[in-house]
C-alpha cells in the first residue's frame, strides 16, 4: 500500500504531440499531480480507450476547461493518495473510475464519487472496461431513454464496447434486444450477449429486420452512435411514443429527415455527451450504477467484453487498433 508520502515526484503519461494521426500519441514524463479537496490520485494499472480519444488525439474534442489535457476517461487501480474532506476511499482501495481526462498515465486524478469499487474478482484490465460505457448505457438507455423491462431496445455498433455494455445491461433487465453490426462475426458476438437478432447492415435492412423481430411493433428505444442517413431510419424503424438516443455520429451530424414521423409517431430525440458534465452529475450515475448494475456484475450476469490490451507506451497501437474497426468489445491499455 502506498500512503501520500510515498509517491514518485515523475510519472510516465502519453500525450498528443499535436493533432493528427496514432503517431502522434507519445510517452513523456510529467509531475505526480497532487489530489485536491474531495479528490483521490488512482495508481493506474489499467486505462480504457475510448472514441472521444480518438476524436481528442485529431485535435475534434477538446478536453473540458480545468480537466487534464491527456486523453482517457476511464480507468482502473488503486488509491494511492487522498485530497481533503475524501469520505469514502483509503490509500489502497482497489476502485475503477471515470475521469474528465488523463487516464492514460501512471497516475490520474478524479473526483471520489466518479470512483465505484471494483465488482468481484475482475482484473484491473477488465475493470478499466467499465466505467466510460456503463455510465454512457445507464444514463442514455435508461435516464433518457426510459428503457423497460419487456420493450425492444435497438443498439447500433452493438459489437463495440458501449454496444456490448447495452446488450448485456438490457437483457439481464428484462428487455428484448436487436443490434445492428458489419460483420457476420461481430453480429455472432451480438447474439451470444443476448440479442434475439443481430442485423448485418451490410446485407440487411435493419428497419425491416426491427418490424419483422418485433410484428410491426417496432423499436421503443434506439440507441444511435452512427447518424447521417440512420437518423431518418430509425425514425421508420422506432416504435409509437418510441425514444431515439443519440450519443455520437460517425457518419456525420447532417441529414435529409422526413420529421413527421416524429409527430405521427409521437418520438422523442434526445442525445448527450458525458464528457463535460459535472462532477456532481456523474455522482448521481455512478450511485445508481452502484445500486442496480454493480450487483449483476457481482453476481458474473454481466461482464465487460475485452477486445485487446496494449502496454501504455503503445497507446498509438490502439487507437490503431479501434479505427480498423475490427474490433468486439473494449480496448484497454496495461499500465501497471
Amino acid at each position: 500500500m502506498m500512503n501520500n508520502t510515498a509517491l514518485p515526484e515523475k510519472m510516465t503519461v502519453i500525450a498528443i504531440s499535436e493533432p493528427g494521426e496514432p503517431s502522434v500519441l507519445k510517452p513523456e514524463q510529467r509531475v505526480v499531480p497532487k489530489p485536491g479537496d474531495g479528490e483521490i490520485l488512482i495508481r493506474v494499472r489499467a486505462a480504457g480507450i475510448n472514441r472521444p480519444d480518438v476524436f481528442q488525439r485529431k485535435g475534434l474534442y477538446p478536453a473540458p476547461p480545468g480537466a487534464s489535457d491527456l486523453p482517457g476517461l476511464e480507468v482502473a487501480g488503486e488509491v494511492a493518495a487522498v485530497g481533503e474532506n475524501v469520505k469514502r476511499w483509503q490509500v489502497g482501495d482497489r476502485v475503477a473510475a471515470l475521469t474528465p481526462g488523463g487516464g492514460y498515465a501512471e497516475y490520474c486524478l478524479t473526483h471520489e464519487t466518479n470512483a465505484l469499487p471494483i465488482p468481484r474478482d475482475l482484473t484491473f484490465l477488465e475493470a478499466a472496461a467499465i466505467p466510460e460505457t456503463f455510465f454512457t448505457v445507464w444514463h442514455n438507455v435508461y435516464q433518457r431513454g426510459g428503457l423497460k423491462e419487456g420493450e425492444t431496445l435497438l443498439v447500433h455498433g452493438g459489437s463495440s464496447g458501449i454496444g456490448t455494455t447495452a446488450i448485456q445491461l438490457a437483457k439481464a433487465l428484462g428487455s428484448k434486444v436487436i443490434a445492428t453490426a458489419g460483420s457476420a462475426k461481430k453480429c455472432a458476438a451480438c447474439t451470444l450477449l443476448g440479442a434475439v437478432r443481430s442485423v448485418n447492415y451490410c446485407d440487411e435492412d435493419f428497419v425491416e429486420a426491427v418490424k419483422e423481430e418485433t410484428d410491426g411493433h417496432g423499436a421503443d428505444v434506439i440507441l444511435d452512435m452512427i447518424g447521417g442517413d440512420y437518423i431518418e431510419r430509425n425514425y421508420e424503424a422506432a416504435a409509437m411514443d418510441g425514444r431515439i438516443v443519440q450519443i455520437a455520429f460517425l457518419k456525420g451530424p447532417r441529414a435529409t429527415v422526413d420529421f413527421s414521423l416524429i409527430m405521427r409517431k409521437r418520438l422523442t430525440h434526445t442525445g448527450s455527451t458525458l464528457r463535460p458534465r459535472s462532477v456532481a452529475f456523474k455522482a448521481r450515475i455512478a450511485t445508481e450504477l452502484e445500486a442496480h448494475v454493480w450487483p449483476l456484475l457481482a453476481a458474473g450476469r454481466i461482464s465487460p467484453v475485452m477486445d485487446e490490451a496494449f502496454p501504455l507506451e503503445e497507446a498509438w497501437r490502439a487507437h490503431e487498433r479501434m479505427e480498423d474497426g475490427a474490433h468486439i468489445g473494449k480496448i484497454v491499455l496495461n499500465v501497471a
